[in-house]
């Protein structure tokens, strides 16, 4: 499987952007599909993911009531939608697919280039 990332720009503070999530392969329904974010100088931070067979979905903090994921099984995407964004969600936005659900990115694979949005104040 290969994912690409897409819809990262530029954008005002409290604007909103919606990030799309390609897979190249199939999906299967026990797979965790993860959006993480890494800032310039920082780790890479989970932000959301989603189980492809239920549709349960997991929002770090910062995030939580602000970001929404979601899937398209007939498009094999994911889809995180981000309203009232900050400053502080500037970042490259990458995706990843794993089995065991965790917030730790070493637990994913099958990183695609990332997207990049910047906030501006």
């Amino acid at each position: 499987v290969q994912l690409q990332a897409s819809g990262g720009g530029l954008v005002q503070s409290g604007g909103s952007l919606r990030l799309s999530c390609a897979a190249s392969g199939r999906i299967f329904s026990s797979s965790i599909m993860g959006w993480f974010r890494q800032a310039p100088g920082k780790e890479r931070e989970f932000v959301a993911a989603i189980r492809w067979g239920t549709g349960r979905t997991y929002y770090a903090d910062s995030v939580k009531g602000r970001f929404t994921i979601s899937k398209d099984g007939a498009k094999n995407t994911v889809n995180l939608q981000m309203n009232s964004l900050t400053p502080e969600d500037t970042a490259v936005y990458y995706c990843g697919k794993t089995t065991y659900y965790s917030t730790d990115h070493a637990g994913y694979g099958f990183w695609g280039q990332g997207t990049l949005v910047t906030v501006s104040t």
